[in-house]
């Protein structure tokens, strides 16, 4: 996963024409405002999903990237379209499973299909170069419509709820009393 690596070729990937390569600690100043502009604030409003309404405040910190970055098993994959970051993901190595996170596509880009190509490359990476056998990643509750894109993507419920970190404002500053995470599962064999 060390590799700047073309999408496998189709229309769509043509189309979008992005590849994909693993952050190093240069790539944080970037990533930060990628994530928080994807998740957070009136930026995160020009996509077609937010959690502007539930949370204010910072979404991630130079501190957590770098340590996603550092992190032994962990991959943070970015993708580049012309030589500018417009996505992001975190991939976990798990044993059987990979963990997938912190996911962020440019406000302006989501809608159009980058997505879905990020989440199968992701998924392809994992299971070829990991041999993992599931997908795991946790999604706040609340945020159905989100829930409902990675249902569509073949990720089910599983009713598995944590808490949200209230109080520690490095993951935001909550609207509502009642957030959680649920953990979503996807089959890779």
């Amino acid at each position: 996963m060390d590799t700047a690596t073309p999408v496998p070729e189709t229309a769509t990937s043509r189309q979008v024409g992005v590849t994909y390569r693993r952050a190093v600690l240069d790539d944080v100043p970037v990533v930060v405002p990628l994530v928080q502009s994807a998740y957070r604030g009136d930026a995160s409003r020009g996509g077609w999903t937010t959690e502007a309404d539930l949370l204010d405040g910072q979404r991630t910190d130079p501190e957590g990237v770098a340590a996603v970055i550092t992190a032994p098993g962990s991959v943070l994959l970015l993708v580049e379209r012309d030589g500018e970051t417009v996505a992001c993901c975190q991939l976990e190595h798990r044993g059987e499973a990979a963990y997938f996170g912190m996911f962020a596509v440019r406000p302006e880009l989501q809608g159009a299909g980058l997505g879905k190509l990020i989440i199968a490359e992701a998924e392809r990476r994992v299971r070829e170069e990991w041999d993992a056998r599931e997908m795991h990643m946790t999604v706040i509750t609340a945020r159905e419509e989100l829930i409902a894109w990675y249902e569509r993507r073949g990720y089910r419920r599983t009713g598995e709820t944590s808490p949200f970190p209230y109080g520690d404002e490095r993951f935001g500053l909550p609207r509502r009393d009642d957030l959680r995470f649920e953990l979503l599962v996807k089959p890779l064999v």
